[in-house]
């Protein structure tokens, strides 16, 4: 009988961290992953986690917990999928080392992802980004380092994690200034930076006096900002901006809008996909297909170049015979 937990230690130990190196981020969802498939079990099948088998977790056990997940819990779609995504890596990798569990494994391979509704993504126009970067107060510290936060966000389009892991050796300034970060995948990027954007950030940099290895937005005790505290004061600004500007009061702005923001606008601005997809770090150019799709104004651009539709078919007429000659020397 093949116990479950030296084969789940060893797919974190052995495949996630040594062979894969994966982010910090990548083991930190699965091991949430399985914390909540261990619990169900335990509730479910009245084993405690240690004394679990390989055989306990078949395809009926991942569905049920699958179902737990949606339904009990409250998950999305993509949540759920998540999950599955994470019990389809560890069966890939119990298939190599457990070969006689071929068809318990495989039956688990074989469960689909559920398919769900996509959104259109939620971003921010030219005034609504205005109103938002005059919320923070620049008379205070905070207020300074907050604007500084949400101007290098809407231009650069750092993700929050890029955010809260930056640091002041990240940063260009002069010719050329630029911002660079590690973002998906162990990516390295390079983004640049306005003029204006730059001038922000040094001007902030120069009163916080922080060291090359000091990260650039930090909390009152001198840490780097939580994923947690960028989305609160992201909500903050927001609200407070909605006095100016009402439409605001209709979006729900995270940080991650932001980042879809500054993808709209370049795609505004007649910057081609491929580039944009370098800018932001997307995995593949298609990725940015989605600010397309979300994009009205452009859309309407495309309607008014379009033939109006109460114009009645025209009668062919060809071109004088002379200049048709003429054109085709």
């Amino acid at each position: 009988m093949t116990s479950l937990a030296p084969l789940l230690e060893t797919f974190f130990t052995e495949r996630l961290q040594r062979q894969r190196q994966a982010s910090p981020h990548t083991i930190a969802a699965y091991r949430d992953a399985f914390r909540l498939l261990l619990r169900f079990a335990e509730k479910r099948l009245g084993k405690a986690p240690s004394d679990l088998l390989l055989t306990d977790v078949d395809a009926s056990f991942v569905s049920a917990f699958l179902d737990y997940v949606e339904n009990d819990r409250g998950n999305s779609a993509r949540s759920r999928n998540a999950r599955l995504a994470a019990i389809r890596s560890f069966f890939r990798f119990a298939a190599t080392c457990e070969p006689a569990h071929g068809a318990l494994i495989q039956r688990v391979l074989a469960m689909p992802q559920k398919r769900f509704d996509r959104d259109l993504v939620t971003f921010l126009n030219r005034p609504e980004i205005d109103a938002l970067l005059a919320a923070p107060d620049r008379t205070t510290r905070l207020g300074r380092r907050d604007h500084a936060l949400l101007v290098i966000a809407v231009q650069a389009g750092l993700r929050v994690s890029e955010l809260t892991k930056l640091r002041v050796e990240d940063l260009v300034f002069g010719v050329g200034a630029h911002v660079r970060c590690h973002g998906k995948g162990r990516k390295e990027r390079c983004t640049p930076l306005t003029r204006e954007t730059a001038a922000v950030i040094r001007a902030w940099l120069a009163e916080t006096r922080a060291t090359a290895t000091d990260p650039v937005f930090a909390s009152q005790r001198g840490t780097a900002l939580s994923r947690d505290a960028v989305e609160r004061l992201v909500s903050k600004y927001a609200a407070a901006a909605a006095r100016r500007c009402p439409t605001l009061a209709r979006k729900y702005v995270t940080p991650h809008v932001l980042r879809h923001s500054t993808a709209v606008g370049l795609l505004e601005a007649g910057v081609d996909r491929a580039v944009i997809a370098l800018w932001l770090g997307h995995e593949s150019v298609e990725t940015t297909q989605m600010y397309l799709d979300a994009d009205l104004a452009m859309k309407e651009r495309a309607l008014a170049r379009t033939a109006p539709l109460n114009v009645g078919p025209r009668r062919f007429r060809p071109r004088d015979s002379l200049l048709a000659f003429l054109e085709a020397l």
